[in-house]
């Protein structure tokens, strides 16, 4: 057990060493496919990534009761406007199935001006991608695949995660 925990810890580090300075993304050597990756708007609406093809996409799964989320979404809020990032559309998705009211005050209170809420009431994409905690964000090729997932919060507008993400723009 131990040398497992050894390997999966050695293994991550090596895939989040290709990003200096930032341990917490798992950069996938193959990509992943998912099949209706579907999330809804603040009009009940259905956001689907296979309509979104051609983007960079990144989900970022949230709580407004979540500390850390409260940290990185500034940052990412701000990643949305980089110029150097033009093709790049962000979801922050609430997985907290906390009301409309309190999310607008949520980026309200953190001055969120870049981005919209959006919504996975019944959980499902939090399953479907087995999330273990928020934030997480998961990163999509411009083909709808998950390349890599950032489990725990970074600062978006570090230079060594634009100057690497831009790559996939």
């Amino acid at each position: 057990m131990r040398f497992l925990l050894l390997f999966t810890f050695l293994i991550t580090n090596v895939l989040a060493d290709e990003i200096s300075g930032i341990t917490n993304i798992v950069i996938h050597k193959v990509p992943k496919t998912y099949d209706n990756v579907i999330f809804l708007d603040k009009k009940d609406e259905k956001i689907n990534i296979n309509d979104l093809e051609g983007n960079l996409l990144i989900l970022n799964f949230w709580a407004t009761w979540c500390e850390p989320c409260k940290e990185e979404m500034p940052s990412l809020s701000n990643l949305q406007v980089n110029p150097k990032l033009n093709k790049l559309k962000i979801f922050p998705i609430n997985i907290g199935k906390e009301n409309l009211e309190k999310i607008n005050k949520f980026f309200i209170d953190l001055d969120i001006e870049n981005l919209d809420p959006y919504f996975d009431p019944p959980t499902t994409l939090a399953k479907k991608f087995s999330l273990r905690g928020v934030p997480t964000s998961i990163l999509f090729n411009k083909n709808g695949q998950e390349f890599a997932r950032i489990i725990g919060s970074i600062n978006f507008e570090d230079k060594n995660f634009i100057n690497w993400i831009k790559n996939y723009n």
